[in-house]
């Protein structure tokens, strides 16, 4: 007996089957997470000091070439990164319609400071040479890091297309539209006189090895380079910044976060500043959706 084939069906008149096998159960339930994500892994940046730097590249599975992109700084202490920490959360921003970029930079046993700083610069112009490549939109970019990260990014996304820049980098192209900085050092030279469950002055302190494997207090000069508010101008635009700070950060101390936004609000400059009560460092109030919908917010304001 012979059977007739079917024509192909459209979205408009595909039927819906009503067969209900006997136990079984039917649900109906809606899409929640966005957008299906596609990773691209280990795409070398520069070669520096003898590292080869990468970047971890997650684009949205939608039809778009000018999506936001987001730039993330691991944090690790400026030692050597596990990029992969924060990948859960840059994973749901992906599924939420934004290009990431989790981004290598040198560790400060291999290159002090501003050698991080530099990194995420040329990160951001090699990004942006190819932008149509990427999927993104290069007026739409927006650097976010936490801990040493979230240094890293105040540093770059201050400075811009000022120094610090590396020798072999073009001068423009390293300006993004805002910042999310999560719990990062600011002011390194105040930090052993702040609670911690760490040491914030020998030479082998994550502070001392920043400064070239120094003692802190005994080179204020070094020191204060890396003080990312320093770089601030009343007469020079900066990114709109969004701090966010767990009130028992026990390895960089609330008060860093204060000092940045005292001196972003005494020039008129704008910040957001939440206080994660009871947050820990990057636990205890950031594993989750409403931290993730806080910078979302922020950066649909800024990035559109």
């Amino acid at each position: 007996m012979s059977r007739e084939m079917l024509p192909p069906y459209t979205v408009e008149n595909f039927p819906e089957n009503q067969t209900l096998p006997e136990g079984a159960r039917t649900v109906q339930w809606r899409d929640t997470f966005g957008y299906g994500v596609a990773f691209c892994p280990d795409i070398p940046y520069a070669e520096r000091d003898g590292e080869t730097l990468h970047i971890q590249y997650l684009t949205p599975r939608n039809d778009r070439t000018d999506n936001p992109l987001i730039v993330f700084v691991q944090g690790s202490a400026w030692f050597r990164q596990d990029v992969y920490i924060h990948l859960p959360e840059m994973l749901r921003m992906c599924q939420r319609g934004y290009c990431v970029a989790l981004v290598q930079y040198r560790p400060s046993t291999v290159a002090a400071f501003p050698a991080q700083a530099e990194d995420a610069k040329t990160a951001i112009r090699f990004l942006r040479k190819d932008a149509k490549k990427y999927r993104f939109d290069p007026a739409r970019v927006a650097l976010w890091g936490d801990s040493s990260g979230g240094h890293t990014v105040l540093m770059a996304g201050i400075t811009g297309n000022d120094w610090p820049n590396h020798p072999d980098d073009e001068q423009d192209g390293a300006q993004v539209q805002c910042i999310v900085d999560w719990y990062g050092p600011t002011v390194v030279s105040e930090m052993a006189f702040e609670p911690s469950a760490n040491e914030h002055a020998s030479p082998d302190c994550p502070e001392g090895w920043l400064i070239g494997h120094l003692p802190v207090q005994e080179h204020p000069e070094l020191a204060e380079r890396t003080v990312p508010q320093r770089y601030l101008r009343p007469d020079k635009a900066t990114p709109p910044i969004l701090i966010m700070h767990g009130s028992r950060d026990m390895t960089v101390n609330f008060q860093q976060s204060v000092h940045l936004y005292e001196a972003m609000r005494k020039l008129g400059k704008e910040c957001e500043f939440v206080k994660v009560l009871g947050g820990d460092h990057g636990w205890r109030g950031f594993c989750c959706e409403e931290a993730l919908n806080e910078v979302d917010a922020f950066l649909k304001k800024h990035l559109g």
